[in-house]
């Protein structure tokens, strides 16, 4: 299986859902960038984060435009909900690709219950994103509870997930680190589950790359603030 199939499968819909601070924005940002890389069809990504102020992929929009991907967000009023338009169409449509950046909790996956119909889609790949150093996926009894609610509200099939691992704990990660992270998610979803791939930061490819043969995404990061930055 080459490494698009791992990570991309057949899909032109892709869908991504997990526990706010599992690094979900980071990881659609990145495959934004890699479907605009390929160039062979438009790409439209759909911030439909509206359950936090901050780390949401509006905030790399810029990026995301030069790449030529079409970004679409709703700005919000206070903490009132609102729901950008649009998504419908382009799930319908083959002949672009569709990423779907979901809110972090039950509250977030709630705004994509009415899209159903098309997420459960051969043609839509769904990336649940774990990660063992957190609190909402650091035994198999949390994950169950979390996706749980998420799945409830959503009304997507669990059949449709494809499990990510994203072991990080800061900025200050090592190879080491992502390592351990993906000991342990095996060690929790065995024999539940299995994931799909892991996610490191680009830097740290490399020396993973000698320790292990797990399907590896690198991540470019999108989402700094000035006071992450040195």
């Amino acid at each position: 299986m080459s490494l698009e199939e791992v990570f991309f499968g057949r899909y032109h819909n892709f869908v991504f859902i997990g526990g706010t601070g599992s690094g979900k924005s980071e990881i659609a940002l990145n495959f934004a960038r890699i479907l605009a890389q390929k160039g062979d069809k438009k790409v439209h990504f759909f911030d439909l984060d509206m359950t936090k102020p901050l780390f949401r992929s509006r905030d790399a929009l810029e990026p995301l435009r030069k790449l030529g991907v079409e970004v679409h967000f709703q700005e919000q009023f206070e903490d009132a909900p609102t729901q950008v338009g649009g998504v419908d169409a382009c799930l319908k449509n083959e002949d672009c690709y569709t990423i779907l950046d979901v809110g972090g909790d039950s509250v977030g996956a709630r705004s994509i219950g009415g899209y159903a119909g098309w997420l459960n889609r051969e043609s839509t790949g769904v990336y649940y994103i774990l990660n063992a150093y957190r609190p909402w996926s650091d035994s198999i009894d949390h994950i169950d509870h979390t996706l749980a609610q998420i799945l409830g509200v959503s009304r997507i099939r669990l059949s449709q997930l494809r499990m990510v691992n994203n072991p990080h704990l800061s900025e200050e990660t090592d190879a080491e680190t992502v390592l351990e992270g993906c000991k342990r998610m095996d060690e929790i979803l065995a024999p539940y589950a299995s994931t799909s791939f892991a996610c490191a930061r680009e830097e740290l490819i490399p020396a993973l790359r000698e320790k292990t043969d797990i399907p590896l995404l690198p991540l470019h990061l999108y989402l700094t603030y000035e006071w992450n930055e040195e």
